[in-house]
């Protein structure tokens, strides 16, 4: 992500995780790599539902301090009140706050919702398979560069991931 964008004046990355039955954890920002992975590193799972709403009312808190070019999330599954996460989704595409939702897995319901939280947000939604994680790379490098340059920046990624997310967004 950040190579990818060295040529549009950088990234900034805040890693958000939860776990457990209430535990939301926000990294710092982060303009590295090194930094990056070494916060990724100390991520530790443990069971609970997910937290996706708390995690978008912290992204909409964020990108009312400091404007946000872009939301991605990576998950397969979705325990949650779908229309609540749509209603959160509808008020973060008002925001200018797109989603760019990744889905690993074929669960047809939790596709349902996260399609229509990137359609209602602005954003994009793509399936990637875990036992790639070039495909994941590739997603994140196109997000990365639609963050730094907008929809210039996804055209110029060139990638089929670029073209596949650049066909879902809302035009600017």
């Amino acid at each position: 992500m950040f190579l990818s964008t060295r040529d549009l004046g950088g990234l900034a990355v805040q890693l958000c995780y939860y776990r457990g039955m209430s535990e939301l954890r926000a990294s710092k920002w982060l303009v590295d790599e090194a930094a990056l992975l070494n916060n990724m590193s100390s991520v530790r799972c443990a069971g609970g539902l997910t937290q996706i709403e708390r995690l978008l009312n912290h992204a909409l808190k964020e990108h009312r301090q400091q404007p946000i070019k872009a939301l991605v999330f990576i998950g397969d599954a979705c325990e949650e009140n779908p229309d609540k996460l749509l209603a959160k989704a509808g008020e973060l595409g008002l925001a200018g706050l797109p989603l760019f939702m990744f889905q690993e897995g074929h669960d047809s319901k939790v596709e349902a919702t996260f399609r229509e939280m990137a359609r209602l947000s602005g954003g994009a939604w793509a399936r990637f398979d875990h036992s790639s994680p070039a495909s994941l790379a590739e997603l994140l490098g196109a997000v990365a560069r639609y963050a730094a340059a907008g929809r210039k920046g996804l055209l110029e990624h060139g990638g089929d991931s670029g073209k596949l997310l650049l066909q879902q967004l809302k035009q600017e």
